[in-house]
């Protein structure tokens, strides 16, 4: 058996947070809150963190995470999470590690728990997945846009006449907390979903993210008010 790791793809550059993925949150840089769940996961056997920034593997050594230096074609705005991953998995295994899992992480989704890792990889193994993504249900969800006219309309329902809420057929947002995928077939297929796909559902109050200053301040008071900034 080859090992489970976890990669945190995090870069230097950020146009709405300076230095977003190392800000303070709850007394941590952002990124560190991701590498402590990981560490702190049962299933999982490494932790890495890649990223064309020096300081931000600074602080990811700091916090237990191995560095993987990111080469600048693939750490610009229009560079995929796919290819910061596959070039971790393949640095991984130049230095003899083996995987057979991987659990892409977003370091910018702080809340969550290290037992979502390890029921996530349960599931993972219980339903004999090829990868996974992590989600929320949405509940009485009604999405509405402007019609030709001008006029809102309903796109996935009709307003004159609304099921019950227990007749609604469930929907899952994808929150991109973290995702697990086997390396050959993010090997194959350049992405992170293929084959046979499974969903974790997480909790309504994980799905947050933060990609501007006021989801700092919404993400510190969620986790403070669950106890999760400890």
């Amino acid at each position: 058996m080859g090992d489970i790791v976890a990669i945190i793809p995090a870069r230097g550059g950020s146009k709405g947070i300076p230095r977003k993925n190392i800000a303070d949150l709850c007394g941590k840089p952002l990124i560190a809150w991701s590498i402590l769940q990981a560490r702190a996961s049962r299933g999982v056997d490494s932790v890495w963190v890649t990223s064309d920034s020096a300081e931000i593997l600074d602080v990811a050594v700091s916090h237990g995470a191995n560095p993987i230096r990111r080469p600048a074609e693939i750490s610009g705005d229009e560079a995929s999470s796919e290819s910061a991953w596959l070039h971790a998995l393949d640095t991984i295994e130049r230095g003899g590690t083996r995987v057979d899992l991987a659990i892409g992480m977003q370091a910018t989704s702080p809340v969550r728990e290290p037992s979502d890792l390890d029921m996530a990889l349960a599931q993972f193994e219980r339903e004999r997945l090829d990868s996974l993504l992590t989600c929320c249900e949405v509940e009485d969800f009604f999405i509405w846009q402007y019609g030709l006219d001008g006029q809102p309309i309903g796109v996935n329902h009709d307003y004159k006449n609304r099921v019950r809420r227990q007749n609604i057929q469930k929907r899952y947002l994808e929150n991109g907390s973290f995702y697990v995928f086997k390396p050959d077939m993010l090997r194959a297929q350049g992405n992170r979903l293929a084959g046979k796909i499974g969903i974790y559902v997480m909790e309504k109050h994980k799905m947050f993210q933060i990609d501007n200053p006021q989801d700092i301040v919404l993400c510190r008071a969620i986790m403070r008010g669950y106890g999760l900034d400890k």
